[in-house]
């Protein structure tokens, strides 16, 4: 037996519960893994929230690193006791043991702790085809990214800084703010008192930004477009707010003929390939120490109800994890 989050319903935190399951043996193309950490992101409270609908009963959770306890046959790019990670489908990394799709692991190096891994997966991957693919940036680009002080946000600024773009961030709090610079964005917004993109436009001298990438959705999606130079891309990668509205597509002729996109990392990993390459990336730019992984907030896996609360309430800077013991 060994303990897992899992919810019959959808609803607020309180529908996650740690219950006992009985596991099994992997079958074909299936491993289990034992956790040691599990990450949190609030693509997790899309799919407690019912915005992201799955079936029921189910468990939550992309992302997560640990130790492999057993392989399945046809199993052989993964062996028992091989370090790994993982950000992908289908959920249920909030548990201390899971069986799954042998598919999605990629092997952890040794300089890469559990913690580190477990908190950079799903996120760090997420910058890395927004950055590298939606959009491939170049020195010299200046972008808009929002929530710049959040997980997927500081990894962001750092890589951006790598690259040698300009990136304009926003933020709630000057104490976000701060944070936001530390980690290498250039400039800082802080849309509790300033109109972002008024000082969008004052940054760049009226010109626009190449491309914004956006995760809030609906109170910044209109104000985001106003944000982009002509022929500029509106990558819109997340709702925290709510889902964009419904819009015309003439608004984007309009604006000077721009492009939008509503990627996924599960699109862009779905092939093994595109998946080595992305997370050997990944963990070279930890290795060198361009990428600094911040792991601000830790919870046990019991006290998952209060990591969703403070990840819905904005209370979170940087990455969270689960601990599974």
């Amino acid at each position: 037996m060994t303990s897992a989050i899992r919810m019959t319903k959808t609803g607020g935190p309180e529908v996650m519960e740690m219950v006992e399951v009985e596991l099994g043996s992997p079958g074909v193309g299936e491993v289990c893994v034992e956790n040691r950490a599990c990450g949190l992101n609030y693509i997790d409270v899309y799919f407690r929230t019912g915005l992201y609908p799955q079936p029921l009963p189910a468990g939550l959770g992309m992302e997560g690193a640990g130790i492999v306890l057993a392989v399945g046959p046809g199993v052989t790019h993964v062996a028992v006791g091989d370090r790994v990670a993982y950000a992908a489908k289908p959920n249920g990394a909030y548990a201390q043991q899971r069986i799954m799709p042998a598919s999605v692991l990629v092997k952890l190096p040794d300089s890469i702790s559990f913690d580190t891994a477990a908190a950079v997966m799903l996120q760090g991957l997420t910058v890395q085809y927004l950055f590298r693919r939606t959009y491939p940036l170049k020195a010299g680009d200046t972008i808009l990214f929002h929530a710049a002080a959040g997980g997927v946000g500081l990894l962001a600024c750092q890589w951006a800084k790598a690259l040698g773009v300009t990136m304009i961030g926003t933020v709630s709090s000057e104490e976000k703010a701060e944070l936001a610079r530390q980690h290498g964005c250039t400039h800082v917004i802080n849309y509790s008192h300033e109109n972002f993109t008024t000082r969008v436009k004052e940054i760049t001298e009226g010109r626009g930004v190449q491309v914004v990438y956006d995760s809030i959705g609906k109170d910044t999606f209109l104000g985001s477009l106003d944000c982009l130079a002509p022929l500029g891309m509106m990558v819109s990668f997340g709702s925290s707010s709510g889902p964009v509205p419904d819009f015309n597509l003439s608004e984007l002729a309009a604006r000077g003929s721009l492009f939008i996109t509503r990627p996924s990392l599960i699109s862009y990993t779905e092939k093994r390939s595109d998946l080595d390459a992305m997370a050997a990336e990944l963990f070279s730019m930890l290795e060198s120490g361009k990428l600094i992984v911040t792991i601000n907030q830790r919870y046990a896996l019991a006290d998952v109800a209060q990591a969703h609360r403070d990840l819905e309430a904005r209370k979170t800077t940087g990455s969270s994890i689960l601990l599974p013991y």
